[in-house]
């Protein structure tokens, strides 16, 4: 079955899935697009090839006009949840771009209207989609490094060059917690299993730094386990650039797993995946195999989705799953403004 699909939220990151992402999966058929910017629509609409009777300003307007399975949903994240609504009281599956929201109490309504209607909510959590971290989960999981004693995780970008009046990145509410540690929160939450219980954020921008909130940050988070992991992100950093995913050292009794991932940016190819394990003393690191996949990242996660919608399996980043990852990314950001301790809570 081909998955027809509304697309909402054109402009930026949203056009970049029309044009890149979308037309590479075969599961999938464009039933309309929307966005309120007339130029925008008039852009796209021309660039990807659909008729102007299959444009429309709202969502609203679109649901009644075609006929569709399911909305994808790219729009700025204060317009999630309210579009996910729309779609779903319409009867529609939704594939909406992360984070849900910026609190777990509004990103609830979308998951219990979904779970009311019988309907797939699901959150685009890209970063799961490429195999280093699949094959990190799998060694993980059959304890090959033995009892784990610390996870350190590095994020390094620099993203202070635009004009402060044209680069719309400073003023994203907490842009490197919530735009993109979300990213590796969750990817925490899928290679070890375990949910976060606390988290403690410490943040201190330089004078240079023209993000309105925190471009830096070091976050302390506990595991329902136990396990305290350590955090370092940056989007001032002048050090080495990290992959997007990061660069992450697990380590256990019986050795070390390093991992890092998605490294080409738009490319959204596994080119620059690599897990490496290392034994107890001065060992060398040692390449794990990674396998191939038919389609990485964004791609992949439609084609999941659309296959969900068709009667296959579930999604692992269903609404009611990525609470977690959502639940610590809102206690990571609460943290940077108490400045104490915060609970990671999930209602």
């Amino acid at each position: 079955m081909t998955v027809r699909i509304i697309h909402a939220g054109l402009g930026g990151w949203g056009g970049n899935w029309a044009r890149t992402v979308i037309p590479t999966v075969e599961d999938v058929q464009i039933a309309g697009i929307v966005d309120p910017d007339p130029e925008t629509l008039r852009a796209v609409a021309a660039e990807i090839g659909v008729s102007e009777e299959r444009t429309f300003g709202s969502l609203g307007d679109a649901l009644t006009a075609v006929d569709a399975d399911a909305v994808v949903i790219t729009s700025p994240v204060g317009t999630h949840v309210p579009l996910a609504l729309l779609a779903l009281d319409a009867g529609k599956h939704v594939l909406v771009e992360k984070p849900l929201s910026d609190t777990v109490a509004e990103a609830l309504t979308a998951v219990r209207r979904a779970e009311e209607k019988g309907l797939l909510l699901q959150v685009s959590q890209n970063y799961r989609h490429y195999p280093a971290p699949q094959v990190v989960r799998g060694l993980l999981a059959e304890r090959v490094i033995g009892e784990l004693s610390a996870i350190n995780i590095d994020f390094r970008k620099w993203d202070n060059d635009a004009p402060l009046e044209t680069h719309r990145h400073y003023t994203f509410p907490h842009p490197l917690i919530n735009d993109m540690a979300i990213h590796h929160f969750d990817l925490l939450r899928m290679i070890t299993g375990e949910e976060a219980r606390t988290v403690f954020t410490k943040v201190g921008d330089p004078s240079f730094s023209k993000y309105a909130q925190e471009a830096s940050a070091v976050i302390t988070i506990e595991l329902s386990g136990g396990l305290v992991v350590s955090y370092r992100g940056s989007w001032i950093s002048r050090g080495p650039e990290t992959a997007w995913a990061g660069e992450w050292s697990i380590q256990g009794e019986k050795g070390e797993l390093f991992f890092t991932s998605r490294s080409g940016g738009e490319r959204e190819d596994a080119s620059g995946d690599v897990v490496t394990l290392r034994g107890p003393g001065r060992m060398r690191a040692k390449r794990v195999p990674l396998p191939p996949a038919e389609l990485y990242d964004r791609a992949a996660g439609l084609q999941v989705f659309a296959r969900a919608v068709s009667g296959g399996p579930l999604p692992e980043s269903t609404g009611r799953n990525n609470l977690g990852s959502l639940a610590l990314m809102e206690a990571a950001a609460r943290s940077a403004v108490t400045g104490r301790v915060e609970p990671v809570q999930l209602s």
